[in-house]
């Protein structure tokens, strides 16, 4: 079906701004809206007018006809310029020529009946009543980019780089190369995602994760394009492109978001191609068949009659409320959620929220910190405690693991010797790693790994994670790995199940003590403990299968080797993924800081968008439905059609943009 002229198109809502317009700025119309407004108030003033001046003068039909076209003209010639083109090019059936035909046909009906029915002002009126709904719809739909677009105002203009000259130049973010050095003035956006060479500053991080509260930074922290420095001077080594920095995924996210359509997207779609041709038809069959049955039957057939009703029932069958108010929901749904650092990939996840009921969790990053910290060291034979830390801390040279990043630090703060010339460095699936020096060759991991080994691992009832650690052969020790919960996870928990959230599951590779006591610690009765990347997508299998009706399964981790399930549910959830590829690009929800709390909130948003959207379905079809039947039946008039379409629309469309405020 052709789209309304403020609908939507190719995936995007479209209020009538072009393209590459700056909707950043705080303009409440754009020129073309403020041209419609002038012509809106200028046939209002032609009307009156004409009102006063037919009172009191008697004024042929004709003459009276030439001047209504005068603020017709004004009011309505663009879309009879629509209707003319989609005729020529195929595509009949849109509102604009339902609104030509109706008004119109009001408008020849009072000049051939004398205006006895129809009538000159009804056929203004009707075309006048249709504009000014069709710019308060445009004027809310472009309010609503402006909201969202600002929220996610984080596109940098410019990177500075110094020039050979010494002094600072404004470049092109894509033309900056890996390794090269940008300097960021209090008050700038960081352009480009890099490592902190010079300087401490505060940034702000509000656009990207919905946080108020300042983070600080000084040399070596690794940072991300889109914050903003609010004191002090940055110095960055860029260690990625700008089109593979944090900000370009995430517009880019944003952006084809909407060409994942809802399910209630797509009925609308459907509905709406089909809707417009069978009521065009309706309105045709009502004005002939009556009259004719009428003439068989040897009663006056009373065209003019019928033919207003059929008119009137054009008027009224404009599906606009439905084109326009059940995308601009999930848009606005998306913004509010984008806010408060919440990425949605579509519509079709946010729908898809609402209906989850079971959970699965990722314990390490997700429910807990994931900033381990070494809490025990125990050397067996004669390995002493500094040797096991520089054993694990060199088996562990390559990797970016949480668990392997925390021994890498206690080495450091010991003072600890790590570096070593590595020959072979291997990654053994779930059990842990095997590297091999010019000295030693260390295996370090799990009990497993121990095991395969030939030997015997030491055992603990410790809390925390146990890596064992072998060195030529020979079993050298293990050391104990502590982690904390979140502050927020259990009451984001409780929320969730508070929700209607019937299955909460933590997925771990951690030995059933440790997982037992986070599960105790967070209120959780199903946990799976000691798992190995394989085990969890069978884990996740199992909640796929328990699944009833229309249920979802949700799935959340921290991006981090989870790509296979956040890939396999219904719906992936990534968090913590500040600067994390892994995460944007394997989850259908991006949490862009690490609290989980964030879960239940875009479970709220959720519900609230598909709240209103079946609100508008109802209301707008209901409303539809009983003033086509008051129309053909003759008690509808032509005022009554015009509240039954523009009215209608209006409604739905302030109630869509609701969409744009949750609490929480």
């Amino acid at each position: 079906m052709p789209a309304p002229s403020a609908a939507i198109n190719d995936g995007t809502i479209n209020d009538g701004t072009q393209t590459g317009c700056d909707l950043s700025e705080n303009k409440i119309m754009t020129k073309k809206q403020k041209k419609t407004l002038y012509r809106i108030i200028i046939c209002i003033l032609l009307l009156v007018a004409l009102q006063v001046l037919t009172r009191l003068a008697d004024i042929p039909l004709m003459a009276e006809f030439i001047l209504y076209m005068i603020p017709y003209a004004v009011i309505g010639a663009d879309i009879l310029k629509k209707a003319f083109h989609g005729i020529t090019h195929g595509q009949v059936f849109d509102e604009c020529f339902l609104m030509a035909v109706a008004t119109i046909g009001a408008i020849l009906l009072g000049l051939f009946t004398n205006g006895e029915e129809g009538g000159f002002l009804e056929g203004v009126a009707v075309m006048l009543f249709y504009q000014i709904g069709e710019l308060f719809q445009a004027v809310a739909v472009g309010k609503s980019r402006r909201n969202i677009v600002a929220l996610m105002d984080i596109r940098p203009d410019y990177a500075n780089i110094i020039s050979e000259s010494g002094d600072l130049e404004q470049v092109d973010p894509d033309d900056v190369e890996i390794g090269s050095v940008i300097v960021v003035k209090a008050g700038e956006k960081i352009p480009i995602d890099g490592r902190i060479i010079e300087g401490n500053a505060t940034i702000d991080t509000s656009a990207l994760t919905g946080e108020s509260m300042p983070v600080n930074v000084c040399p070596g922290d690794e940072v991300i394009s889109g914050c903003v420095s609010i004191t002090g001077l940055l110095k960055i080594e860029t260690t990625k492109e700008f089109g593979e920095s944090t900000v370009s995924k995430i517009l880019e996210m944003v952006e084809n978001s909407s060409m994942k359509k809802s399910r209630s997207e797509n009925f609308i779609s459907k509905f709406a191609r089909y809707y417009t041709p069978i009521v065009c038809i309706l309105a045709l069959a009502l004005a002939l068949i009556p009259p004719v049955i009428l003439l068989i039957t040897g009663h006056a057939p009373a065209f003019t009659t019928w033919i207003i009703r059929a008119l009137t029932f054009l008027v009224i069958s404009c599906p606009c409320a439905l084109v326009i108010s059940i995308p601009l929901s999930f848009f606005a749904g998306i913004g509010a959620a984008s806010s408060r650092g919440i990425l949605v990939k579509g519509s079709n996840y946010l729908e898809a929220l609402s209906e989850t009921r079971i959970i699965a969790f990722d314990k390490t990053g997700t429910l807990t910190k994931g900033t381990f910290e070494v809490s025990r060291v125990v050397p067996y034979g004669d390995t002493g405690e500094n040797d096991l830390i520089r054993f694990a801390a060199i088996a562990e040279s390559y990797s970016d693991h949480p668990i392997a990043l925390s021994i890498k630090r206690h080495a450091d703060s010991l003072g600890i010797t790590r570096t070593a010339e590595i020959l072979e460095d291997e990654n053994i699936p779930g059990k842990g790693v095997r590297v091999k020096t010019t000295a030693y060759e260390i295996y370090a991991g799990n009990e497993a790994l121990i095991e395969d080994l030939g030997l015997a691992a030491g055992a603990d009832d410790t809390p925390g994670t146990i890596v064992h650690v072998a060195a030529d052969g020979k079993y050298a020790g293990y050391i104990i790995i502590s982690d904390a919960v979140k502050p927020t996870s259990a009451d984001a928990l409780r929320s969730l199940k508070a929700s209607g959230v019937r299955r909460l599951v933590m997925l771990t590779g951690d030995r059933e003590e440790s997982a037992r006591r986070i599960a105790e610690e967070l209120g959780l009765s199903e946990y799976r403990s000691q798992l190995l990347p394989g085990d969890k997508v069978n884990e996740i299998e199992e909640l796929l299968n328990s699944k009833k009706g229309n249920e979802k399964v949700a799935f959340v981790g921290d991006g981090i080797n989870d790509a296979p399930v956040l890939s396999r549910v219904d719906i992936g959830i990534a968090m913590g993924a500040m600067g994390s590829d892994a995460a944007i690009e394997s989850a259908d929800i991006v949490l862009m800081d690490d609290d989980p709390a964030r879960i239940a909130l875009a479970m709220k948003i959720s519900r609230k968008c598909l709240r209103i959207v079946r609100q508008n379905i109802v209301f707008a079809i209901g409303i539809k439905v009983l003033f086509l039947l008051l129309g053909a039946l003759g008690i509808a008039n032509m005022w009554m059609a015009i509240f039954a379409d523009v009215g209608v629309m209006v409604i739905a469309v302030l109630n869509a943009i609701r969409c744009l405020k949750v609490s929480g």
